[in-house]
């Protein structure tokens, strides 16, 4: 993903007070997720914070569906990557990549987007990659 796009996806936010949708806007190396009206922003889903130095997003689950093409041997197919994040005391982050009727999963420790990534990247078919990066630098 360039610099000069913007990827946004929605999803849900939920906390002990409940559950609303949300709305995760994603452009270079910036995350920003608009929650009960504050705007939390971010180099990474486990950074999010209010404005500058400010409070961080804790204490919730955020989750969210992408479309992420896989490509096999130059034909790319469809596919759904659906994420869950919870942030606590340290981010945990779960990946399912629904392709070609089978789920793939990976789950990382401290919300590494990249990491988890890498991981289903790994057990992927021989031959077959994600038609297209994202998040690039976050």
């Amino acid at each position: 993903m360039s610099s000069e796009s913007t990827e946004v996806w929605t999803g849900w936010y939920r906390d002990r007070r409940g559950a609303e949708v949300l709305v995760i806007t994603a452009d270079g190396g910036h995350l920003t997720a608009r929650v009960r009206g504050i705007e939390y922003t971010g180099a990474s889903f486990a950074a999010l914070t209010a404005g500058e130095g400010g409070e961080a997003l804790t204490g919730c689950v955020l989750e969210w569906d992408l479309p992420l093409p896989v490509v096999t041997d130059g034909a790319a197919q469809q596919a759904t990557l659906s994420c869950l994040l919870t942030l606590g005391e340290r981010a945990d982050l779960s990946l399912t990549l629904h392709y070609g009727g089978t789920a793939f999963e990976a789950v990382v420790a401290g919300g590494d987007f990249e990491g988890a990534l890498a991981r289903l990247r790994g057990q992927l078919p021989e031959g077959a990659d994600f038609g297209r990066r994202i998040l690039s630098a976050v």
